[in-house]
């Protein structure tokens, strides 16, 4: 009767699990699909799961009407930077906040975490403000710097958390060695904190990649756009959206995404849950 139990303990689980895994896979599914169907196809009253009359159609009029490829390559541009600075700027912050027990420090982490629940609208004026005064406002610099400075706080207490949770006496041993600080963290720390910088890493360039709003508010200039903004140019002035070569583009965009995460999915699942734990 226990074995019984047991069973059909783990039946129900991997069902839950097939149907979580069809819930998250299905809009991907369905998009790819709708991007190799006709445009009567899309449209029709009972549209098939998978396309009858398969066609790259809408790849095509994408790249030709609008400049995705450009806007692909400033979302890259974008994204690269500010994963890079993000990368170099929380590392040495965090080993400060987890190994220097200070006031300030503390005032310093509890600012970091009450930054996250501001809504950017709320700061988007002020924002503007400097950016113009500084003459950021429509560049890529300038947005790089507003997505430096939008993921660093998230970053910054992750890495905390997992720097908390690596013996001392690794950077001791080191110390005895005779390394400088300089050296135990790029040197003894970071192969260490790998699984978190890989985390941080995606979490960095994904939120880049995918930033719509303050890309829409600080760039005018069309060459500079980024993709999702172009992506939002398929969609007409009344609303009514081109479905095909929306989903299409919206496709291609989703790749580097899921790339990105295939590539680094242990390191984030290892990254992400040891800076919560760990805290």
């Amino acid at each position: 009767m226990i074995k019984l139990k047991s069973l059909g303990a783990k039946v129900v689980k991997h069902l839950l699990l097939i149907a979580y895994l069809v819930f998250l896979v299905f809009p991907l599914v369905w998009m790819l699909s709708t991007s190799l169907k006709p445009t009567p196809e899309i449209y029709s009253a009972t549209p098939a799961l998978l396309p009858l009359a398969p066609t790259l159609e809408h790849y095509v009029a994408a790249f030709a009407e609008k400049n995705i490829g450009l806007s692909i390559w400033n979302s890259f541009r974008v994204g690269g930077i500010a994963t890079l600075a993000v990368i170099v700027l929380a590392l040495p912050a965090a080993y400060a906040l987890a190994r220097y027990k200070t006031a300030l420090n503390k005032a310093a982490l509890g600012w970091i975490l009450t930054s996250q629940i501001f809504p950017a609208i709320l700061i988007m004026v002020p924002l503007y403000l400097v950016l113009r005064r500084m003459q950021l406002t429509d560049s890529l610099t300038g947005l790089s710097l507003v997505y430096i400075v939008w993921s660093l706080p998230f970053v910054l207490w992750m890495l905390e958390g997992y720097v908390r949770g690596i013996p001392v006496e690794l950077e001791e041993a080191a110390a005895i060695d005779g390394a400088n600080r300089r050296q135990i963290i790029f040197r003894v720390l970071m192969p260490v904190l790998m699984p978190a910088i890989g985390a941080a890493a995606l979490f960095t360039f994904i939120s880049a990649w995918n930033e719509f709003f303050f890309a829409l508010v600080l760039l005018k200039n069309q060459e500079l756009i980024t993709l999702p903004v172009d992506l939002a140019r398929f969609t007409g002035m009344e609303g009514q959206a081109r479905t095909g070569p929306l989903a299409a583009a919206s496709f291609i965009a989703t790749i580097p995404s899921l790339l990105l995460f295939g590539f680094l999915q242990k390191w984030f699942s290892a990254g992400l849950t040891s800076g919560a734990l760990k805290n």
